[in-house]
């Protein structure tokens, strides 16, 4: 008998297991490929969420100014109304008239609130990100930290003309 002789059928065992340095260049190259196209949509996705929280606070807002006035049509909410009246009017209870009676519903107490909260939503976009407070002022107007302008008329934004969404539009046009 030959001591020299191959077991036929047995895997050699003659290379080091593991992965070749090509095999981990591909793999390298996929997940940097993947990551170049999912990135880029992730933050795109965030920019236009803040542009569409803006969108719908205002239309909520608005909604419930024209909601007040509709239902107080002898105590609209107008250019001669205060910020402090403008928020309590669209946070708690008031009666026909408008006289701001009760924080919970009652007999007399049967309109509102408008708004949930006590105060008007935070401000979600713009270097006044996160203001809750309401000025009244004209259109274009931007000297205030609050995070809304009210007008008498209506209610937006306040960001300065230099913050625009992602099309390039200013936020205080919305």
């Amino acid at each position: 008998m030959s001591t020299n002789r191959k077991l036929v059928g047995k895997p050699c065992r003659d290379r080091a297991a593991g992965f070749s340095l090509i095999e981990l260049v591909v793999v390298i190259v996929i997940i940097a490929i993947i990551g170049a196209i999912a990135i880029p949509k992730m933050s795109r996705g965030s920019a236009g969420a803040g542009d569409s929280a803006l969108t719908q606070d205002l239309s909520v807002l608005r909604s419930a100014i024209d909601l007040y006035n509709a239902e107080h049509p002898t105590a609209q909410l107008g250019p001669s109304t205060s910020t402090a009246t403008l928020i309590s009017e669209l946070t708690e209870y008031s009666d026909s008239t408008g006289t701001v009676l009760s924080t919970s519903k009652n007999t007399t107490s049967i309109y509102g609130p408008y708004v949930r909260g006590t105060t008007l939503p935070a401000l979600p976009v713009s270097s006044n990100k996160g203001q809750t407070a309401v000025t009244i002022t004209t259109p274009g107007a931007t000297a205030s930290t609050a995070g809304w302008f009210w007008d008498g008329s209506t209610l937006w934004a306040n960001c300065p003309n230099s913050d625009v969404d992602a099309t390039g539009k200013q936020y205080n046009q919305y």
